[in-house]
């Protein structure tokens, strides 16, 4: 059975930190909305949901993704790019224990989950502002007994590499090729966000479920035109924070 961890949205959202975009007002009261209906989309796709609501007081605590990288064999818990978002880590590696043996990689490695696309066994690691390449270098050390191969891809403008692509399925990646450097995906079938749509190429697979923002009307008609099951939801008010739907859980199979 699938599990995600998730949390819920901090009362100090609007000021949690940003690398690429200007600061917008966000709707702390629209945000749990659509907090809660991200959380129902899981649940519709078969995923059992924890919520913790610990971390309140951290403004970036909802992004649960940064904070580990969960594989079958360990949960990896992750340095932080930033100062102000390594607190994250106690809780979720108290909880991610009870699933999982716990690893950590520390600093002066830098390393958040958001720049970590698995894909079977192969693990593609960004190189950002906020992971660095001791992080990538930790990372393949750490999995390599476990029969994992890690490779860094350059990304620029914007946060994360999941933030420029993600995985339709095991051979085909949907990418935004202005922000990802594409050549460390030449063995997939690649899939480039329509114009307009720079930040579409983070969506959230499921199974056979590709879970999407409901604003990205172009990158839906496009994917459900390659046959796949697409279901969307609305999180406006966390892409203010330089946010997509992978950012707000750790899935793995329990």
């Amino acid at each position: 059975m699938l599990t995600a961890i998730t949390h819920t949205p901090s009362p100090a959202l609007n000021q949690g930190e940003l690398t690429f975009l200007p600061r917008q007002p966000i709707d702390f009261a629209q945000a749990l909305l659509q907090h809660t209906a991200y959380c129902d989309l899981l649940r519709r796709c078969g995923v059992r949901v924890i919520t913790y609501d610990k971390n309140h007081v951290l403004p970036d605590s909802v992004f649960v993704e940064d904070t580990a990288f969960v594989l079958d064999e360990i949960g990896v818990i992750m340095p932080m790019g930033v100062a102000s978002r390594q607190e994250e880590t106690r809780l979720i590696q108290t909880e991610l224990a009870k699933f999982r043996e716990i690893k950590q990689i520390k600093h002066p490695a830098r390393l958040e989950g958001g720049d970590i696309l698995r894909i079977g066994k192969h693990l593609y690691v960004g190189v950002t502002s906020r992971t660095n390449t001791s992080g990538v270098m930790a990372l393949a050390q750490m999995v390599k007994p476990y029969g994992y191969d890690v490779m860094g891809v350059n990304v620029t403008g914007c946060l994360h590499l999941k933030t420029g692509c993600t995985a339709l399925d095991d051979q085909t990646i949907l990418i935004n090729p202005a922000w990802v450097d594409p050549e460390p995906f030449a063995r997939f079938r690649l899939m480039s966000v329509p114009e307009g749509e720079p930040f579409a190429a983070n969506v959230l697979r499921i199974g056979n479920t590709i879970c999407m923002h409901s604003g990205f009307a172009k990158t839906r008609e496009m994917v459900e035109q390659h046959g796949y099951d697409v279901q969307v939801t609305n999180i406006s008010e966390f892409q203010k924070a330089e946010a997509g739907l992978t950012c707000m859980s750790l899935i793995f199979t329990h």
